[in-house]
């Protein structure tokens, strides 16, 4: 967790670099409000792992503790070698099990619901699938695989898919018969039939060739969710798959129907329903909605805000083991409100003119409460 918070400035770096890089080749890559819901999502699952994955992890060292059937070298190649190899098997299948389950692809479905695709999309996270990516990476445990050894190559794994989430780079000759790269993730990220649930590669994408999920990308993908989202609020993108699968649920004919719902592929249906959805042949669609104009006022104020709390949650992050529990919380809670109440001002919702008001009242206790020093040592030492 510590190498990918560190790693925070090198990908705005690179953002930046790829949206200056876009308007020198006259192209549109990004979107202000899609972008400012990209990093709100990337920084509420980060705040939100970062009180859970202690707990979950809790498992591994415990098996790691008391099951493992090897010793072995936390300081040797080899088996760092290995390890990272395994992360990336185990990803594979943690990633496309995450496509094939209703219930897994509500909390993955939140990485794929932009219509562009650039590498702020990469930090466009689910908050609740590492709920149960972390047991798929168990049998490295019962190894004997060392933990310091596991998180490192998982956090290169995680780091390498940053770079593959641009529209910039074409295709890259005979690399890509063995590395993950943007061609092959662009596929991946496509709602187009023939596209849709391949290429789950995280660094290798020998697995999807052995394991018969691999698609070349012949023409431009379109990009999203099957059902679009049409909002930017960062919190509600964790939450509208769940809220359809419910819904469905509700309508089931019969209990095993509804367990079936969440257990099946994402899109099942009982017959009493229509049966399964069958995704849309699609196209670059002309008649999608026009982004609610922001003018230069509101879009400044957005702006300033969303960074205030990116910088917020940052210095939180990196200070994390220095902070008590009900500070950070706080913390999180104002970062997380905030991003709500300024993706309302974009949308332009009623509701979001007096929440903001909310906002700056919680903004100012939170300035003013005990938090006070707790936040301004977060920012000096970050």
């Amino acid at each position: 967790m510590k190498l990918i918070v560190a790693s925070i400035p090198l990908f705005f770096i690179l953002i930046c670099i790829e949206l200056l890089a876009s308007r020198v080749l006259h192209r549109s890559v990004y979107a202000f409000a899609d972008t400012l819901a990209d990093l709100g999502c990337g920084i509420i699952e980060q705040l939100f792992s970062a009180l859970v994955k202690t707990v979950l992890f809790a498992a591994y060292l415990w098996i790691y503790a008391n099951g493992r059937l090897f010793e072995l070298s936390e300081t040797s190649w080899l088996v760092f070698g290995a390890t990272f190899i395994a992360v990336d098997f185990f990803y594979y299948w943690f990633h496309r099990t995450s496509h094939e389950i209703g219930a897994l692809w509500a909390a993955h479905s939140v990485h794929h619901q932009s219509e562009e695709y650039n590498l702020a999309v990469a930090l466009r996270q689910g908050s609740f699938q590492g709920l149960f990516s972390w047991a798929f990476y168990l049998p490295l445990a019962l190894v004997g695989v060392p933990p310091e050894v596991f998180i490192t190559c998982s956090a290169i794994n995680t780091l390498y898919q940053f770079w593959i989430h641009t529209r910039l780079i074409g295709k890259l000759g005979p690399i890509e018969w063995i590395f993950n790269t943007p061609s092959h993730h662009r596929v991946h990220h496509a709602r187009n039939p023939r596209y849709i649930d391949r290429n789950h590669a995280g660094v290798l994408i020998i697995w999807d060739r052995m394991f018969g999920t691999f698609v070349e990308e012949q023409d431009e993908p379109v990009y999203g969710v099957v059902k679009p989202l049409r909002s930017v609020n960062p919190l509600w993108a964790n939450f509208a798959t769940w809220k359809d699968l419910f819904a469905v649920a509700a309508r089931a004919p019969s209990f095993t129907d509804r367990g079936r719902v969440f257990l099946a592929a994402p899109g099942w249906r009982p017959a009493e329903l229509g049966g399964p959805h069958i995704p849309p042949e699609v196209s670059r669609p002309k008649d999608a909605p026009e982004p609610v104009p922001v003018s230069r006022g509101l879009g400044a104020w957005v702006f300033a805000n969303f960074v205030l709390m990116l910088l917020l949650a940052a210095a939180a992050l990196r200070r994390y083991a220095a902070l008590d529990l009900p500070t950070f919380c706080g913390i999180a809670a104002v970062v997380t409100l905030s991003l709500v109440v300024l993706s309302g001002l974009l949308e332009r919702k009623a509701w979001a003119r007096p929440a903001e008001g909310v906002r700056l009242v919680a903004l100012a206790a939170l300035a003013a409460g005990p938090g006070l020093e707790t936040v301004r040592l977060l920012l000096a030492n970050s």
